[in-house]
């Protein structure tokens, strides 16, 4: 259910398209005009939204991704990281309650993940409910709550200020990466809170915690 409307009810199509956005993982399937200002306008204009919005929604959405002065680009120039940030920008537009991004940061490099990470951070704050699937292990610091699916089905649910309580369960994956980390330093004393702790700034808790120590 979403806002009292079932997704099954077909009668409500465009009421649920404006409530929802979805990012794919790349952004080169999503993109269909060589304007970025045409991308975004396509889809409010499928909405029915009025010229008005439209102009107004378009600014706001490229403005939210730092992409404001590339509305008259060609969205073919752009860097793949670039091209990403105009397709979240092209949900963003519709005004979503929700958005679905399905491993946004796969095809991008360290700088244009850590860029989609922090709009994700700022659009959290805003309001707007963010269902993030991903690969890697390291992005659920980015998520208030976790789900893990296997085989299709929910292996386990937890929030982020539980995490550490379920490293020996994250251990059994047998991801690597930086929750491995996390969970070694805790096997060695070294408490960490992760409850508020982004991707980034874990070095910058470790070298604390080390000069702590040292002195």
């Amino acid at each position: 259910m979403l806002t009292g409307i079932s997704l099954k009810d077909k009668t409500k199509l465009n009421e649920i398209r404006k409530n929802i956005g979805i990012v794919f993982q790349n952004p080169e399937n999503q993109i269909i005009f060589d304007k970025v200002y045409d991308d975004l306008k396509f889809g409010l204009q499928n909405l029915n939204f009025s010229k008005d919005e439209i102009e107004r929604n378009i600014d706001e959405a490229l403005k939210s991704v730092n992409m404001l002065k590339y509305k008259n680009s060609s969205c073919f120039e752009l860097s793949l990281g670039q091209k990403q940030k105009i397709a979240i920008a092209g949900c963003l537009a519709i005004k979503p309650k929700i958005l679905i991004l399905d491993e946004p940061t796969t095809m991008l490099d360290p700088i244009s993940k850590n860029q989609v990470y922090n709009i994700l951070q700022n659009l959290k704050q805003s309001g707007i409910t963010i269902i993030y699937l991903t690969n890697f292990i390291d992005e659920i610091l980015l998520c208030d709550k976790t789900i893990i699916f296997e085989n299709g089905k929910i292996k386990k649910i937890f929030e982020k200020k539980d995490l550490l309580n379920n490293l020996d369960f994250i251990d059994s994956l047998e991801f690597p990466g930086i929750i491995s980390l996390v969970s070694s330093l805790h096997k060695f004393g070294i408490d960490i809170n992760l409850e508020n702790l982004q991707i980034d700034e874990l070095t910058k808790k470790i070298v604390e915690n080390k000069i702590q120590k040292n002195n």
